[in-house]
This record gives structure tokens, sequence and C-alpha cells, in this order.
């Protein structure tokens, strides 16, 4: 029988090596490689000769019906959920310590318990310390079986006999272990081995299966890769420590939109969803104070208004600083270069701060031309127009390029009382065309005012008057 040698696997992308090494080759992760002695229960290769069963090929218009959904009754989360949950689906929830992950589910499932049966399985708390935080948030009475254990060979025994429950919560996969394996919980192996097991029995079984993961310094999902993409549904939970605003966002589904948010605020009562989160993220916002600017964006199908705060102050260090909260560093040197290069403001030598009221983080690059006017309002102190959002994307020559889903954005401005929009020039291929705000009112109550290069832009403050406002029109 030939010796079986142990092999040695990165903790941060699950690369392979004959050897340790202090960096891995993979992901350049220091001090990652550890040692882990594989099983002989690993499948080996088609050489013994055994005949595969055929399988059968079916075409693409079969009559198969849509994956029931099931509403936990918390909007939020259906509406990242895709419209609800499937049966038989994984979703894979991570996010930092403390930042709501378990009060979440457990609400989740007390609501669901009424009518069907849910399970809520911890490995890091004791049964005790769950109970506590149920009385706390007032679901003690909810009907929910509750274990705490880590061994996954118990936990797959317990599930796979007689009716299997509808809902099943593992908090977290991280502190599940195979004894099977010689590896630490935590590790590439255990993770991988322990959630392919559980996917699997949920699929057979048919119930939805809720897997907790911790994240990395980074923002990552701690362990491999591939845990995301052996789920259905990865959720990320997103938010700042001081603000009480907490960002529930689908990066992949296959049951739904990916990038859709849920915005939920953090009571004693535990976490409840914000039917309206524009109005809210804008409902400290002061209208008459330079490097403010309120951008329409689009966040899955959502439309939503934020305020983006600027601060440009002159240094008193050698190199300037710059701080950035909510949005893209790299994207924020791309526009100060910009404005540098095509309009002269020499913004390079000053410090910069760049916030993203409520705690929020954009991502898409239509935010250009807000963060673009909030740091011309700081340098020229020169308020932005109260009743006027912004949006659109910036090229490296300066030039205003459109955006996708306008109508959407104008709408959610209109609904919540704004008037103006500064807009790239020229509308996306699809997009309802519209004359200027001075003849003729766009999309309801909006006025649009088109421009097309970040000179345009910074003339309006260089003008003397507020941004925004009908200069010669």
């Amino acid at each position: 029988m030939a010796k079986i040698s142990a092999r040695f696997a990165c903790q941060e992308c699950g690369a392979s090596f004959p050897r340790w090494a202090g960096k891995c080759e993979a992901c350049g992760a220091w001090n990652s490689i550890v040692e882990e002695a594989p099983v002989e229960s690993v499948p080996k290769g088609l050489g013994s000769g055994k005949g595969g069963r055929r399988i059968e090929f079916v075409g693409l218009d079969g009559g198969s019906t849509p994956p029931p959904r099931r509403l936990t009754g918390i909007a939020e989360l259906d509406r990242v959920a895709g419209g609800g949950l499937v049966a038989g689906s994984a979703l894979l929830v991570g996010g930092d310590p403390g930042i709501g992950k378990s009060t979440l589910l457990l609400q989740a499932v007390a609501a669901l318990a009424g009518e069907a049966t849910c399970v809520y399985i911890s490995g890091e708390e004791a049964v005790d310390q769950v109970r506590l935080r149920a009385r706390r948030l007032g679901l003690a009475a909810a009907p929910v079986q509750l274990a705490a254990a880590t061994s996954l060979r118990d936990i797959v025994a317990s599930l796979d006999q007689g009716q299997p429950p509808a809902f099943v919560v593992i908090d977290s996969i991280q502190t599940m272990y195979l004894d099977a394996l010689d590896s630490a919980p935590g590790t590439v192996a255990q993770v991988r081995a322990c959630a392919s097991e559980l996917i699997r029995l949920a699929k057979r079984r048919g119930f939805t299966l809720f897997l907790v993961g911790h994240v990395t310094k980074d923002g990552q999902l701690a362990g491999p890769r591939v845990l995301e993409h052996m789920v259905d549904t990865v959720l990320y939970f997103e938010g700042e420590r001081g603000h009480q605003f907490r960002i529930l966002r689908a990066v992949k589904n296959r049951f739904g939109a990916t990038d859709e948010i849920g915005v939920f605020e953090m009571t004693d009562a535990g976490l409840t969803g914000v039917a309206n989160p524009s109005a809210l993220f804008l409902a400290e916002r002061r209208g008459n104070v330079s490097g403010s600017c309120v951008f329409a964006g689009i966040e899955g199908t959502r439309p939503m208004l934020v305020e983006i705060q600027a601060l440009v102050a002159p240094t008193s260090f050698g190199t300037p600083r710059r701080a950035v909260i909510g949005w893209d560093s790299g994207r924020l040197a791309m526009v100060m270069a910009v404005l540098d290069a095509r309009c002269g403001l020499a913004l390079g030598g000053n410090d910069v701060y760049l916030n993203v009221a409520g705690g929020l983080r954009i991502s898409e690059p239509a935010a250009d031309l807000a963060v673009a006017a909030a740091l011309v309002s700081s340098a020229t102190d020169v308020p932005v127009e109260a009743d006027l959002v912004v949006f659109g994307e910036i090229g490296l020559s300066g030039e205003i390029r459109a955006v996708s889903q306008t109508d959407g954005r104008l709408k959610e401005a209109a609904k919540l009382g704004f008037a103006q929009a500064l807009v790239p020039a020229v509308p996306r291929q699809g997009t309802a065309q519209a004359k200027p705000a001075s003849k003729a009112a766009a999309a309801g109550p909006i006025g649009l005012r088109r421009i097309g290069h970040v000179q345009d832009l910074v003339s309006l403050f260089r003008s003397g008057g507020k941004a925004g406002q009908k200069s010669g029109e």
C-alpha cells in the first residue's frame, strides 16, 4: 500500500503545495500555509474499470415549475433573497463580528416557526445564551428547535431522520468539524467538507439551509473562495458600528438579482426593516453647507438617494492626507486627477476627506459626478442647491458619461421633493429624452440640467451662485 503523505494547504485561497512555504504563490498571503493530512476516503480516479450509470439528457423547453418561495415576513430579507426563500437552497451570510448576523437569522426563523419546522444549531454559543438573546428580542415564545453542537456527524444524523425541517441555521460553519479529517475546525479542509455535506443533505431533504460565515480583516469571507461557489446565495452584512443602519447585500444569487440590498435599523428590539431608506439617509441633511451633494444611485433594483460629503482643507503636513469612507479611494484619486488636469483646480496639495453619510457603501461609477460636485463645492465654498440631485460617470478626458436606469433615479428624487437634477448631456440609449429645466420639466416635476464635461460643472460654482441655479437660460 502506498504511503499517504501529508500535504500543505493555504488557509486563504485553498491552494495545495507539496511542502511548506512562508508565502502562498497563488494568492500572495504570508504565513497562511498549514499542514493537513489527507484521508483515505478521498475519491480515487476512474482507473478501477467500474462502469458508470448512463445519465439522461433533457431539453431546455421542459415543463418543470419554478421553485416555490416562502416569505419570511421580513420584507428586506425577502427582497435580498429574490422574493422569498427557495426550498433546498443554501444561503451563506457573512459579516463583521457583532454586526447582527445571528440576530437577523434568529428573527427570521422565529417568524417562520409558526408555519414550518425551524432548527437553529449554534456552534459558538450555549443554549442558554441563545435563549437570553431570544428573550431580549421578545422571541422566547417562538417554537424554534434549538441545539448547541459542533460535530457534523451528529448534526447530519439528527437532520436526516424522520420528517425533515423546513429551515436550518448553522451558526457558524467555521465551528463545525468532521471527525474524518485531522485538521482543526475552521481550516480550509474542514470548512469545505462540512459545507459540502450540509449542502448535499439540504438539497436531498429539501430544506433551506443558512450558513453563517466569518470574515477576515479585509472584509472577505474566511476560508476558501470555493465556499462561495458551493452555495446558491451569498449575503454580506455591512454597516458601521457608529451607525444604527445595517446593509444586507446579495453578491451572488441563483434565484434572484445580485447587488440587491436590504436596509435594516438596529434597535433595542433587534433589526427592523427600513421601507424608505432614502428619506432616512437624508433625514439629517443640511442643504446650505458647502461640500454636500445628494447622489441618486441604484442598489440592485432599488433607487436610493444618499448624501455625499467632501471636505477640502489646507494640509499641515508634507504629504496631503486622503480619507475615504463608503467609496473607493482609487476612484477618488481619479476624479481629483481629472479635476486638476482638465479644470486646473489644484486639489492635490490639500487634505481631502470624503464620506457617504449613513454608513452606506457605494460602488457604482455613477457617483463620480456627485463626488466631483461635492469636492468643487468644498474647494470654492459654494453650496450645492438644496433641491438638486446629481449622477453621472466621469471619464479620464473629463467627459460626463451616461448611466443606466435614469428614469428610476429621477422618480425617486421627485418622490422626495427634489426639483432639479444634474445629469450627463447625452442620455443612454433606451432612456427617455428630456428638455432642459428652463424649457420644460422632465420625468414629472424634476427639471434636468445636462452637462457634457467637468468644466461645465466647475463653471456652475465659479459663476458666483449656487450650483444648479439657472444661469442665463
